[in-house]
């Protein structure tokens, strides 16, 4: 059996070292830098500037974690449901939010606001004081909404480029894993893979998601991922977890462009292509029907006046790409055209039979 003082002597040399090999990876700049402003405890707004830059002996988590706090917003619902045995009840909910305006603009998930259906939306801050919400916007299909408070001077996140991201970066997840109770839970990882894609329900799957090892939990939803700078690089989402150490993250540049119509015009304006489609791999199983293609969004009617009839799009077309992108379904087609305006232009290529057409639509 050691004894007792051998065992701390041992301890007491593997502190020291991992002391040294701290201010060496500090000093190399192997831990990631940034700069990072630490927010007022009263006020919660930024008001002193501290450097993890260089020499700095700052740990990065606490940095990131001090910088990013109190933008992160909880978020509590009460919904309508019903219930079989008992009619309709009343079911609560919890999930995370960022805020992205100091006037009151918050981001987190749709299924957070149960898609727009929830009764009442009441928003914790960082001070403990709560505010009920209006839901503004939110899109199932990429699993966003945008909700507001009404009041201003909110301490904001800073949002980052999600394009940059690369497998190995240090992640930082916060959030309400398990309800209130748990508030402001902090994890970390390493960004684990790019452009995944999960199936969600039968006729939904989300695409290009960020995946992490951070722990994300029913709860962390809607709440920030964030890079090494404390910037946000992904809104959490629990409702496509489906393992044991895999968490995923929808890509923060998906929600910029949304975000920055809120912040410029307080409201968002979504374009139309003016179809009503399916996919068509689920077309090709109702009906039996062979195609050129095997994936792509099927034309099952044109809206009156609308940017596909005024290029002479048909019924029985199939969408097959959109700009530069590939379209493999209604999923895909609704993400690209959240990246256009009104008033803008996009090539959209078709298949009509065994031919492939283009036309320019003018949204």
């Amino acid at each position: 059996m050691a004894s007792k003082g051998g065992g701390f002597i041992t301890a007491f040399i593997g502190a020291v070292l991992g002391s040294v090999l701290t201010i060496v990876a500090i000093s190399q700049n192997l831990i990631p830098i940034g700069n990072m402003d630490i927010p007022n405890e009263n006020t919660g707004n930024p008001t002193t500037s501290i450097s993890i830059e260089g020499e700095s002996m700052e740990n990065v988590y606490k940095a990131v974690v001090q910088k990013s706090m109190p933008s992160v917003v909880g978020i509590t619902t009460v919904t309508t449901v019903g219930d079989l045995f008992f009619g309709t009840r009343q079911a609560s909910g919890v999930g995370t939010g960022v805020i992205v305006d100091e006037r009151g603009y918050i981001l987190t998930n749709s299924h957070v606001v149960n898609d727009g259906a929830a009764n009442q939306v009441r928003v914790l801050f960082y001070d403990g004081t709560t505010q009920d919400a209006e839901v503004l916007w939110n899109e199932k299909a990429l699993d966003l909404a945008v909700i507001k408070v009404d009041t201003s001077g909110l301490p904001v996140a800073e949002l980052g480029n999600s394009d940059e991201v690369e497998v190995g970066d240090l992640a930082i997840a916060i959030g309400n894993p398990l309800g209130l109770d748990f508030e402001r839970t902090v994890t970390q990882g390493i960004i684990s893979g790019l452009n995944r894609s999960i199936q969600i329900e039968q006729n939904l799957v989300m695409d290009n998601l960020i995946q992490t090892d951070a722990s994300i939990n029913p709860g962390n939803s809607g709440g920030p991922l964030l890079n090494s700078r404390g910037q946000v690089i992904g809104i959490n989402s629990a409702k496509v977890s489906t393992g044991e150490g895999l968490g995923f993250a929808i890509p923060i540049n998906m929600a910029k462009p949304i975000v920055d119509q809120f912040i410029e015009k307080g409201e968002f304006q979504r374009v139309y292509v003016g179809i009503r489609g399916i996919d068509l791999e689920y077309y090709k199983q109702a009906t039996g029907e062979d195609f050129a293609v095997e994936e792509g969004v099927y034309i099952v009617d044109i809206e009156p006046s609308g940017a596909a009839e005024a290029v002479g799009i048909l019924e029985g077309d199939i969408i097959v790409e959109l700009g530069s992108s590939t379209i493999t379904n209604m999923s895909t087609l609704v993400r690209e055209l959240y990246k256009y305006r009104p008033g803008d232009t996009a090539t959209i290529k078709i298949l009509r039979g065994t031919e492939e057409m283009e036309f320019e639509l003018t949204f």
